[in-house]
């Protein structure tokens, strides 16, 4: 039950064709909803469902109650690119938001060696 700040994260993201095939197949936990006009979605990787994450400041239930809804990689690449906000869980997740270049490792908290990224697009013009 550790906690890390560093930002020492390193991606298991590979963009070779043979490991971009299988991940198509993982699935991931999301949960869709509208705040303040905007499209914010909360996502986890399949096998975090059921587990509780702690820390010494930080006490996290994964629920399929919560993330109620299950869509294929090919579904997250659309809705990461469409939210204005995102909340992600899992290390298969913050890699893809990697890959997709919506967010930098230094963004990336590590608690009980779960990365966790929040992402916040902003599109007003001013």
């Amino acid at each position: 039950m550790t906690e890390d700040t560093t930002n020492n994260y390193n991606s298991k993201y590979s963009s070779s064709s043979n490991n971009q095939n299988a991940n198509q197949n993982q699935k991931f936990y999301i949960r869709k909803m509208s705040y303040q006009g905007s499209l914010m979605i909360n996502i986890c990787d399949e096998e975090l469902i059921g587990k509780n994450i702690e820390s010494d400041t930080v006490n996290i239930n994964i629920t399929n109650e919560f993330f109620n809804e299950v869509v294929s990689e090919n579904e997250i690449t659309s809705l990461l690119k469409r939210c204005s906000i995102a909340n992600l869980i899992g290390r298969r997740i913050v890699d893809k938001a990697l890959s997709l270049r919506l967010a930098k490792k230094d963004s990336i908290k590590i608690v009980s060696d779960i990365p966790f990224l929040m992402i916040f697009k902003f599109r007003h013009n001013y």
